[in-house]
């Protein structure tokens, strides 16, 4: 592993460029969470990959976010929706704690460009994901198995903000199906046909798709409870500690990705919009939500929404061959062949 090079380096505390409120409060927060800010508390190791985000334009009457987490194959399959390619490009690194109480933890770097690659966007995503968890780690009834633990932190000369998050996992509920998809394929071409085996199979893995959802709603849950929307999730927003069938009863989801998480409090709900919430509220104006009652619950339903999807995901793709079904082609023939019509769906099915 290579340590990071410490001229090379600043404390987390400059991360909070887009505005003062952010400064404000993640200063009170991270003497309450006693966040590692220190660089030399680190080891980097090896890339692990990078993913973005995608904006969504326009759809046909989605009422999803316009922001949302994208995966490297699912570009080629938006050629019928109005789809751009967001400017924020992810990078994520193997690494430990090499200091102090927590000296040898392992930690997965979730790195954010600086405002030359990235503009302002990257910052208020890296500064909003950075609050967000410390805002819920610092809750009276304790940190939630359910989400992804912030460690700590630290911004490069160039700007690039490294946030540190426990390493429970590197297998993603995008990656789990598309092994699963792939299972399903290799074993109906190798003509494999014991119905014992296949019975058995499908047993395992509906108990593990179950486990996983219950995991999702738990820290869904908790979110809500905590006066916090998520507004990114998705399959690749869910981390796995294992992705083996056999090993359910261990299994752990954590809710990952909170850049786009937006905070439901009242207070803040009679304040303005900020600028990574402004299409939640002006698609919430649309539909009527005015008073912060109102916005809440629309907020709300909104992550619950975006949670329905999630679970018709995992309740097809993992079971389906490889190709066949994918998460943005299920959306589309539910809110579109469909129109959400539940009966119809399960008839169809």
């Amino acid at each position: 592993m290579l340590r990071a090079p410490p001229d090379s380096l600043f404390p987390l505390r400059h991360i909070h460029k887009p505005n003062s409120l952010l400064r404000t409060r993640t200063t009170r927060f991270c003497c309450k969470a006693s966040l590692i800010t220190n660089s030399d508390s680190f080891e980097v190791g090896r890339l692990i990959g990078s993913y973005g985000f995608m904006n969504i334009t326009s759809s046909s009457g989605s009422p999803l976010g316009e922001d949302t987490e994208y995966s490297s194959g699912d570009l080629g399959r938006l050629r019928v929706q109005d789809v751009g390619e967001g400017s924020v490009k992810i990078r994520l690194y193997d690494g430990r704690v090499s200091q102090g109480p927590l000296k040898g933890t392992p930690v997965v770097f979730k790195v954010y460009p600086g405002q030359r690659a990235g503009g302002n966007e990257a910052d208020m995503m890296a500064a909003n994901e950075l609050n967000a968890h410390l805002f819920l780690q610092n809750s009276s009834n304790g940190i939630c198995q359910n989400l992804a633990i912030l460690v700590g932190g630290f911004e490069t000369k160039t700007g690039e903000q490294w946030l540190a998050f426990r390493n429970h996992g590197k297998s993603s509920a995008a990656d789990y199906a598309k092994v699963m998809s792939e299972k399903v394929s290799r074993n109906r071409a190798a003509g494999v046909w014991n119905k014992f085996e296949q019975e058995e199979t499908i047993k395992r893995r509906r108990y593990f798709v179950t486990k996983l959802l219950q995991g999702i709603m738990r820290g869904l849950a908790y979110m809500h409870d905590h006066d916090r929307l998520h507004q990114s999730l998705g399959p690749a927003s869910v981390i796995l500690n294992t992705i083996t069938e056999r090993d359910a009863a261990y299994l752990v989801p954590r809710l990952r990705d909170l850049a786009f998480s937006v905070d439901i409090g009242y207070s803040n709900l009679e304040g303005g919009p900020g600028l990574l919430s402004e299409g939640l509220w002006r698609r919430a104006s649309t539909a009527g939500a005015f008073t912060p009652m109102e916005k809440r619950a629309f907020g709300i339903s909104d992550d619950i929404y975006e949670a329905g999807l999630l679970l018709a995901y995992l309740a097809f793709v993992p079971f389906c061959e490889a190709g066949i079904m994918d998460g943005l082609s299920l959306q589309r023939l539910l809110e579109s062949t469909f129109q959400l019509d539940l009966g119809a769906t399960r008839d169809y099915v």
